[in-house]
């Protein structure tokens, strides 16, 4: 039974190699186009950690993420709601996809209390109490004026056994049918409104994730995702569930795996028919002194690059790579300066971006087992940095 289309936002496909599910594609929602398979920034806080949106503009950024728990933490709904939403408050040109909190509500052990209406929970912030359910994350949600949001859903921790990854599946699809119920009441403008994306959980159980996706389409949105996934699990369980969950998921779709994850990691999930993704490695890893690199990553305060004069990455075209040795990287690394924080994040980023442009174009000339291959056996030749103990003093 579809109750919630038409939506504005169109998903057209563009390319499929005849040996893999991975696709090429072009999503359009309210004017703003993004290419598929895509990679989104996070920026939790409406701001992408040690990164500006030019520099993102630089990189040719299309979309990025925000989380409507952190910013009706801070600086409050009601802020962003005298902008516009998200694009007047920021700037930010590009596509916006907002998370709805439920990973960091779900995250917070021993701070928050879920029920079957919702959940109450403590601000990291100042220990103030709060209340999340299916139809405030909508109203809050509706307040940031995201091109996508999220409806809520229970992240399932990782061990789960069967009767906890049920209850998770149970309150998942009730808030999805509330949030969507509530979502219609609005009478929002049918195009010009936010479109909604369901996710799929159901934690390492394959039957229970097919049973989600099945209940899910019933409410026709304009996309899914597969998340509570990258939560302890091992990875054989990860392409396990990606396998059975994503053929369900409707082809004419955007298909989006939440908070996954390495450079490897999105290769792989490409192969298996995803089209979007998020994940906070790129500028954690860069803000803590990693590179994501075309032959693995590098821990770029190692002691061995003290004298390199080797760039981060010598296949990589960014403007670090382009300027700065590694000795220059590892000198502002060890003296803590925060230059090395925007610049590691950079370039990062940039690799990630690149990857997913390197992804579509090998899909669409029709060479992606030959570019899948030649990436992974690349990145897989051995990780650069140096082992623990040849870690120099800060």
């Amino acid at each position: 039974m579809q109750i919630t289309g038409p939506w504005p936002l169109h998903f057209a496909k563009i390319n499929r190699v005849p040996d893999s599910p991975a696709r090429t594609g072009s999503v359009t929602v309210r004017g703003r186009t993004y290419a598929t398979p895509a990679f989104m920034p996070v920026g939790s806080a409406a701001s992408v950690k040690a990164l500006t949106f030019p520099h993102l503009a630089e990189m040719s950024a299309q979309i990025c993420l925000a989380n409507a728990y952190h910013l009706y933490l801070r600086p409050g709904i009601e802020v962003v709601r005298q902008f516009g939403g998200l694009h007047g408050f920021t700037g930010w040109p590009g596509a916006y996809l907002v998370d709805s909190g439920g990973y960091q509500v779900f995250s917070m052990q021993g701070a928050r209390k879920i029920t079957e209406d919702g959940v109450h929970f403590r601000s990291y912030i100042d220990g103030s109490p709060h209340y999340f359910d299916a139809e405030k994350v909508i109203d809050v949600q509706m307040a940031l004026n995201p091109d996508i949001a999220m409806v809520l859903d229970d992240c399932t921790p990782y061990p789960a056994d069967r009767a906890r990854a049920q209850r998770g599946v149970d309150l998942t699809l009730n808030w999805a049918r509330r949030a969507v119920d509530h979502f219609r009441s609005l009478n929002l403008d049918p195009l010009t409104r936010p479109s909604l994306f369901g996710i799929v959980q159901g934690s390492v159980y394959p039957d229970l994730r097919r049973t989600c996706v099945e209940r899910l389409r019933e409410l026709d949105f304009a996309g899914y995702a597969v998340g509570g996934l990258s939560v302890g699990e091992p990875k054989e369980n990860l392409w396990e569930i990606l396998e059975a969950v994503a053929p369900m998921l409707p082809d004419d779709k955007p298909k989006y795996l939440m908070g996954v994850g390495t450079p490897e990691d999105l290769v792989l999930a490409v192969d298996r028919g995803i089209d979007m993704f998020d994940c906070v490695l790129p500028t954690r890893n860069g803000r803590n002194g990693t590179a994501f690199t075309s032959h693995g990553a590098v821990t770029a305060k190692a002691a061995r690059y003290k004298f390199s004069e080797e760039p981060l990455d010598d296949q990589c075209a960014c403007f670090v790579c382009r300027t700065y040795s590694r000795a220059y990287l590892r000198h502002l690394l060890n003296i803590n300066h925060v230059t090395a924080c925007t610049l590691l994040s950079y370039h990062n980023i940039w690799f990630y971006l690149k990857l997913m442009e390197s992804l579509r174009r090998a899909i669409d000339t029709d060479t992606f087992t030959e570019y899948k291959e030649n990436f992974l056996a690349a990145y897989r030749s051995g990780d650069r940095s140096a082992p623990p103990e040849e870690e120099e003093e800060t």
